[in-house]
């Protein structure tokens, strides 16, 4: 009993033997056979569908031969000087027309400007909050018949290079050769605490700031390093109580203790209107500034459709 229940738990789903039937049933047919009945049925002749594909009447005659092996019915009978398709013939017709267009249409091969598509946008959390607004509402207003799709970022060399994303959108420098970058926006740093944090009520000087603990963002990559070198020349003994990856997280933090933190100021601006934010006026930090760039394949430029939404998104900032 124990071993047929093993047997049982180990046994595939069965949308993997539908789906491994599928591919078995499409092998044995050739699918340009597909193309030439719907070249004949369009054009309602043998002579007519070889002058569309450029083929011999009898490739044309052969090939409706073989789609008769495959289908139990004639589907087409001569009538006159051309042929007229049977009820099983235009059966297969509302499915294989349908079939052929949902091909070209993800193919785009003539890059239409008309065509659906999804856009896929890779951005963190905290950026895709700060500029999807903005990039959808030019992406809408241009191209209306895109359905953009905001992605988190894992590799962005790998994620750009194998197309599992049209775009990536962060503050982290590329220096991969099949990628171009493009600069969006340059934002100054702002030094953060909560409304009425008592050092608000103080001049700050280093002495203050050396008082209380901070916030650290840690994103992913060393495209910072310099700039957390002059962070820490700036405040050489400041003490790092809590850090994040998210800076969703760490802007909730401050709003609700009296730890510090550092952030560009649109985020700042944006963060306010969710969590009691106040800056602090340092120069030191105001006078540092992080860079957002646009990177993406530069086979990319190669498709009209992306290479112009790609004007768009940098026109926008």
């Amino acid at each position: 009993m124990e071993h047929q229940q093993s047997l049982e738990n180990k046994s595939p789903p069965r949308i993997d033997n539908d789906t491994t039937q599928i591919f078995r049933t499409l092998r044995n047919i050739d699918l340009n056979l597909l193309t030439i009945f719907e070249a004949v049925y369009v054009h309602k002749g043998i002579v007519n569908a070889a002058k569309v594909l450029n083929i011999t009447p009898s490739a044309i005659s052969q090939s409706i031969q073989k789609l008769r092996g495959l289908f139990p019915d004639p589907l087409f009978i001569r009538k006159g000087q051309g042929v007229t398709p049977t009820a099983y013939a235009t059966h297969l017709h509302e499915y294989i027309s349908q079939g052929l267009e949902s091909i070209l249409g993800a193919l785009d091969l003539t890059g239409s400007y008309d065509k659906q598509r999804i856009l896929t946008i890779g951005t963190p959390p905290s950026v895709g909050a700060l500029i999807m607004p903005a990039i959808y509402q030019a992406i809408k207003e241009n191209y209306p018949q895109i359905l953009v799709r905001n992605i988190a970022i894992i590799d962005t060399g790998n994620q750009l290079s194998q197309f599992q994303t049209d775009l990536i959108i962060d503050s982290h420098a590329q220096t991969m050769p099949a990628l171009y970058s493009h600069t969006l926006f340059r934002d100054p740093l702002v030094l953060v605490c909560r409304h009425g944090h008592p050092i608000l009520q103080q001049p700050v000087t280093l002495t203050l700031l050396k008082a209380y603990e901070y916030t650290l963002l840690t994103p992913d990559g060393s495209s910072h390093s310099s700039l957390h070198k002059r962070i820490h020349e700036m405040l050489p003994d400041r003490q790092v109580s809590f850090s994040s990856y998210n800076l969703f997280t760490i802007a909730s933090l401050i709003g609700g203790s009296d730890l510090l933190g550092i952030m560009p100021r649109r985020f700042f601006s944006l963060f306010r209107q969710c969590w009691p934010l106040a800056s602090i006026d340092f120069a030191p930090i105001q006078q540092e500034e992080v860079e957002f760039s646009l990177h993406y394949n530069k086979l990319s430029l190669r498709d009209p459709v992306l290479q112009g939404i790609i004007d768009v998104i940098r026109q926008a900032f």
